[in-house]
Parts: structure tokens; sequence; C-alpha cells
């Protein structure tokens, strides 16, 4: 026993030493380390605890544990975050919500359950939010349990209701964006709902701008006035039923953004002025797609031989559309109806974008079944 004592101090002491020694050789070191590379191989990166209790007890998948717990693990021990898991899933928050916040957020779970999660989560029932609507607002965006009550959370949701009229809509609109949240109400928020009504929005259609598009509500005061400049200059007369979505698309490109956008529809899809001018009028929300899609969508076309840059003016809405799921598909077919001689040219392309082209079907039942394009259709 004696020997064995001796030992272990012996090897205890060796291995303290040489291990912190500022002197020690490369070779040694090397050696060290290949003495112990099983055991460094197999240590786990972060305390086996804080993972452990993600997992185990709470069922997080691993590699949404491994994710959160090298931060948790930092100055917190997992029984510190177990009532604040706890208090999430008494409140309604499912394991996916909960996911969630601890991907973006993982901190949350260190935070004052008493002082600064309860007090959060208990406005939004005071206010009339559902449990599940609490639940999807607070995961997409958990910094809402970090700001301010009494200067953020508490004016923002009051105005919200006065504004939309219901908690349903209020709720609708922060599921959308909770950033709603974040406004400076006083400096941006009020300031921009007074720039857009003295242009003639009505209270009805701020409030689909805000499920439409919520960001343009949170621009600085200048950035929104510069949009809205940019909408005067194209020269078109908006009607009511579209003045909310070219608001929001002028508004989602501010700085030069919008220019080069209507550039890129002048050089990749041979638009005219007349042209623009047309589709901002009937389909403003076409002018979102990125000039990616624009130039993918106009080789397809090109590539059939059968239309031109043209048919993209004459059915923009194109541009909208899938091409594997959507375009490809129906010109295969349109190329099979040709080449079997139902038809003598290849129709429209709004046309031949309406029609659903189911697989495995006969296409002669399937060409008798089309009574809104049969006119266009004429056996050889």
């Amino acid at each position: 026993m004696a020997l064995h004592a001796l030992l272990r101090r012996n090897l205890t002491s060796f291995f303290s030493e040489n291990l912190l020694s500022p002197t020690i050789s490369n070779g040694s070191l090397s050696l060290h380390i290949a003495c112990f590379s099983t055991a460094i191989e197999t240590k786990p990166s972060t305390p086996p605890s804080v993972y452990q209790f993600l997992t185990n007890k709470h069922q997080f998948p691993p590699e949404v544990a491994s994710r959160a717990a090298p931060i948790l693990s930092r100055s917190h021990r997992p029984e510190n975050f177990d009532s604040v898991l706890s208090f999430f899933k008494q409140t309604g928050f499912t394991n996916s919500h909960l996911e969630k916040m601890l991907i973006s957020r993982p901190r949350l779970l260190a935070a004052d359950l008493e002082k600064i999660i309860k007090p959060k989560i208990q406005v939004f029932q005071d206010f009339g939010f559902p449990s599940d609507d609490i639940a999807a607002i607070i995961s997409k965006e958990p910094r809402i349990l970090q700001v301010r009550l009494e200067t953020k959370l508490v004016p923002a949701l009051s105005w919200l209701k006065d504004l939309l009229g219901s908690i349903d809509k209020v709720a609708r609109a922060l599921r959308k964006s909770g950033w709603l949240i974040f406004g400076d109400l006083e400096n941006t928020t009020l300031p921009n709902v007074q720039t857009l009504m003295s242009r003639g929005m009505s209270r009805d259609q701020l409030v689909r701008l805000i499920n439409y598009m919520p960001r343009v509500m949170l621009y600085k005061p200048v950035t929104l006035s510069r949009c809205l400049e940019n909408m005067d200059k194209t020269e078109v007369v908006w009607s009511s039923k579209l003045y909310v979505y070219v608001v929001g698309i002028v508004c989602s490109m501010p700085g030069g953004a919008w220019e080069r956008k209507l550039q890129a529809f002048r050089e990749i899809l041979e638009f005219s002025q007349d042209d623009i001018v047309r589709v901002l009028r009937q389909n403003p929300t076409v002018f979102s797609v990125s000039e990616d899609k624009m130039r993918l969508v106009k080789k397809l076309l090109l590539g059939t031989g059968k239309y031109d840059a043209s048919s993209i003016a004459k059915y923009p809405t194109v541009l909208m559309h899938s091409i594997e799921r959507r375009c490809k598909p129906r010109f295969e077919i349109l190329g099979i109806l040709e080449s079997r001689g139902f038809i003598d040219k290849w129709l429209p392309l709004r046309v031949g974008m309406i029609f659903s082209p189911a697989p495995a079907v006969n296409l002669v039942d399937w060409f008798h079944q089309l009574p809104l394009i049969e006119h266009d259709l004429k056996p050889r």
C-alpha cells in the first residue's frame, strides 16, 4: 500500500510539473498526448450535465442540445433553468416551440423566471392572447421576452390592438413579424402611419399593409418618404385595391434597389416603360422576383422555341410560377399534344399556364376535358 501511494504521488507530481512546464520539449509533449489520445478523443466538448439534462430530461434532439449546451454551460447549471422550461410547457409551449427558442436564443433559459419571463407572458395573457398564439409569437421571436415591459411591450400591444381592432388580428400580425414589438413607437411607427395616411392610405389599407409587409412600419421616416417618392416617379395612378401591395413592394427595396429592379426588367426581360407601368398597375408583386429567376424563366421560354421575351410582358405572372412544378410539366404536355397532331401551335402563355397536366392520363380524353381552352385546340 505504501509503495502504491508513493508511485501515485510521484506520477501525479511528474505529470503536473511536466505538462505545465513552459520548457517542456515538443517531443515530450507529443509523447504525453499520444499516451492520452484516447481520453482526449472521447471527452465531450461540453460538460455532459447540460447536454444530458436537455436530451434526457426534456427530450430535446441531440443536434439542438449540442448547439445550446456550450452556451448554457458557461455560467449556469441545469437545475437553474429547469424551472424555466417547466413554466414554458405549462404555459402551452410545445417541444417544437422550445427547440426554436433554444436554437435562436438559448440564454433565455438562464433568464430570471420571476422578473423577466413571467411578467411578459402575463401581459400577453392579460391582453387576451390564446396560449397557442403566445407560444407561436414568442418562439418565433424570443427577444420579445427581453424588451422593457412599460416602455415597449405594453405600448406596442395597445397600439396594435387599437389599430387592428382585435387580438386575433394582432396575433396574426405578430405571428408574421414579432419585430412590430421592437419599433420606436413615438419616433418611427406613428410618424410612418401619419405619412401613409397623409398620402391617402385608409385605415383598412394600413391594416392590410401591416399584415402584408409589416417591416415597412419600422423603416426610418426618411427612408419611407424616399420610397414613396420612388412610387411617384413611376407616374402610376394606384387603384385602392393594389395600393397596399405597391407600397409594400417598393418600400421593400429602399435606397437604389428599386431603380436597379426596374433596370433589370428593362435589360433582362426587355420590358418597355409602358410594360413596367402596366404590370405595376395590374400585378405589382411580380416586381419581388429576383434577377436570377428572371433569367431562368426567360431562358426556359426562349428554349421552347415557341415563346419570346414579349410573352413575359403579356403574362408577367409566369415569373411567380415554379419552373419545375408548373412551367416545365405544362410545356412537356404542349409538346406532346403538338407532336401527336392535337394542336397546330402552342397555346398562348397565359392559357397554357392555367391547365393542370395530371400524370398518366389518356391525352385524347384529357384534351376533350378542357372546355376553358378547347377553342384554341385544333386536331389535324
